[in-house]
């Protein structure tokens, strides 16, 4: 029974010592692996702009994961964003190119138009990259731009606005649809900030689209983007784009593809989606001939 007793309690003791050390190790891996993925994205940051002889600045949101846990955390443009993007702006100097690389769902109205303020009085050339997609504030982002160049697959969005969770335009409509009488007094309040908020983000774009077309295919276009004529995540291609008057190009530097993939989309688990590089198929092998 002693002996019996003595190699449970030296299990239990080896248990424990696995779980500590098992325990350390995820700490260790959690603290060290996000510093050397930042390392590998700063390194290839620095290789682009010496290729390029730009500033390069990503604005890239993918779901991260926080934490010991892996908690995953949605990102948007927010007042952080903009704050950190002009100080970027802040210290390039005015006539060097700027290259904005931008992933994002979109974010806050304020936020986004600090930013495409800042482009568009930037001096030197500023060429923003969407490899994948730039809806909302994104695409406000993206106007601000000298040039936009977009993976041909890669998609830009309306910049409708949205009060609270709600398109502002289906606000106003649905307060036309009824009298007043029938429309309690908060419904109504949002509906006039609405067609402020409306008002306002027009009135940037057309501004930003001023630079590349005539004052009144800007404020054309402008309406078409800002007053709810299609939903929020309507998807706006690459062929879109340019039938609307957008100067877009294609010609996406692998450079950038090569970026993305060091922003892996964390938090979900396995992949979705697999796949393995093509290889050069083998050199056919000649028999030699044979004799009869």
């Amino acid at each position: 029974m002693e002996a019996k007793a003595s190699f449970f309690s030296t299990l239990s003791g080896l248990v424990r010592f696995l779980f500590w050390i098992l325990l350390i190790g995820v700490l260790l891996y959690q603290f060290f692996a996000p510093q050397s993925l930042e390392k590998k994205r700063l390194g290839a940051l620095e290789a682009m702009q010496n290729e390029r002889g730009s500033r390069v600045i990503t604005l890239i949101h993918r779901q991260e994961t926080a934490s010991l846990f892996g908690i995953p955390v949605k990102r948007f443009i927010n007042i952080e964003d903009a704050e950190a993007i002009l100080r970027a702006i802040r210290l390039t100097p005015e006539d060097q190119p700027i290259d904005l690389i931008l992933h994002t769902p979109g974010g806050l109205v304020l936020a986004a138009s600090q930013i495409a303020q800042a482009i568009q009085k930037h001096k030197g050339k500023v060429t923003v990259f969407v490899p994948h997609y730039a809806m909302s504030g994104g695409t406000l982002i993206a106007l601000a731009a000298d040039e936009i160049v977009m993976d041909p697959n890669a998609v830009l969005g309306p910049v409708d606005p949205q009060i609270g969770n709600l398109p502002a335009a289906s606000i106003i409509k649905a307060v036309e649809t009824k009298t007043p009488e029938k429309v309690n007094d908060e419904t109504l309040i949002l509906a006039d900030i609405s067609r402020k908020a409306i008002s306002q983000v027009t009135s940037l774009v057309t501004e930003l689209l001023e630079k590349c077309m005539p004052e009144e295919k800007a404020k054309e276009v402008a309406r078409l983007i800002t007053t709810g004529q299609f939903t929020h995540d309507f998807p706006i291609t690459v062929e879109r784009a340019t039938s609307a008057g957008l100067c877009i190009s294609t010609d996406m530097p692998e450079s950038i593809y090569k970026l993305m993939d060091l922003y892996p989309q964390m938090g979900a688990g396995r992949p979705s989606v697999h796949f393995v590089p093509m290889r050069e198929p083998p050199e056919a092998i000649v028999l030699p001939a044979t004799q009869s």
